[in-house]
Order: structure tokens, then sequence, then C-alpha cells
């Protein structure tokens, strides 16, 4: 059925004459924060165990915000007779968010999730130049980062976080067996 002429200005004028029947309510912003959406983009958090040194987010970012420095390391041989494995270490991690546009490609092409958006928004600086915000900085805003949704019940766990599980496990029975030999030295 074709639509009826003139139905698109009528539901506009009701949508207008809506607005206007309600009283507006300005938001006193210093003294009352606002009610952000659960995943709105403020600023972006660095996972700092998560980074390779891939360079994947300086190089895809549009505006070349993104400023990485590392170095090799070479790992010595895990088993005997194998060979010494070289790996990136960070030396530099910083964003210049007077240049950021806030598109989240750094955040989407990381391979190995280690940036992640922030409600955090209250950064200003008074001086252009304090908006290169340093590894440091980035680390403190992964705190305010807010959990993901809840997975489906019957869903298994994400690797990441069995893969944390585990590290944890290994510090915690080396810690154990620590403590077990001091007591037994005793």
């Amino acid at each position: 059925m074709p639509p009826i002429p003139g139905s698109g200005l009528a539901k506009g004028l009701a949508v207008t004459l809506r607005t206007m029947t309600r009283r507006s309510v300005t938001a006193q912003y210093p003294d009352a924060q606002p009610e952000l959406p659960p995943r709105s983009r403020g600023v972006i958090g660095l996972f700092e165990e998560n980074c390779t040194v891939c360079m994947l987010c300086a190089r895809e970012c549009p505006d070349w915000c993104i400023y990485i420095d590392s170095h090799k390391e070479t790992l010595p041989a895990s088993a005997p007779g194998g060979r010494e494995r070289s790996r990136n270490v960070l030396d530099r991690f910083a964003i210049d968010f007077s240049l950021c546009m806030y598109c989240g490609i750094c955040i989407e092409v990381c391979p190995f999730d280690a940036l992640f958006w922030s409600p955090e928004f209250e950064y200003a600086e008074t001086d252009i130049l304090e908006l290169t915000h340093e590894r440091d900085k980035l680390r403190e805003w992964m705190w305010t980062v807010p959990a993901p949704p809840a997975l489906d019940p019957g869903a298994e766990e994400p690797k990441e976080i069995a893969a944390a599980r585990k590290t944890a496990d290994k510090l915690a029975a080396a810690r154990q067996q620590e403590q077990q030999e001091q007591e037994d030295g005793e």
C-alpha cells in the first residue's frame, strides 16, 4: 500500500509538538556526572601485557597519532639443543590525543586485544603538547574499561581468561613451593 501523502510531514510535526511540551533539563556537569552509555568512547586504554609490538595499530591509524618504540631481546633456548628466540620488548607506547579522531581502527585491528575503549572523558589539558599520553597514563585508564557483556551460559571460557588463569595458577604454585622450601629450611 502506498504511503499517504503528507504522512511524513505529520510525523515530523508530531515529534516537534511532543518535544515542545517537555521541560528542558540542564545537566549541571561539574557537579553531576553524566550517565554515559555502557560502551561509550572516551579514551584509549592500553593492556601492556598483551602488546607484542606488532605495530599494526600504528600502521593502520589514519592520523599517525600512535608512537611505538621497541627493542629486540634474545631469550635463551627453552630446551637443550633448542635455538635462541628473539622477541620485541615495548619501550614506548604513546597516543597523541590532539591528533586522534577516535575512529577506533587501532582497537579493531589489534590481534592481541591490547587496546580498549575507556569511558573516561575528563583528560583535558591547558597545553596541547600535554595531550600526548605515554603508556603509564594509558595503563591507568585500562582500569576504567568496563567488563565485556556476559557470555552465554553454555559458551566455553575465552582463551585469554583461561591463559591468565593458567599463569596465575603457576605463580601461586611457585610461591607455595617457595614458602614450603623456606619452612623446611628453618
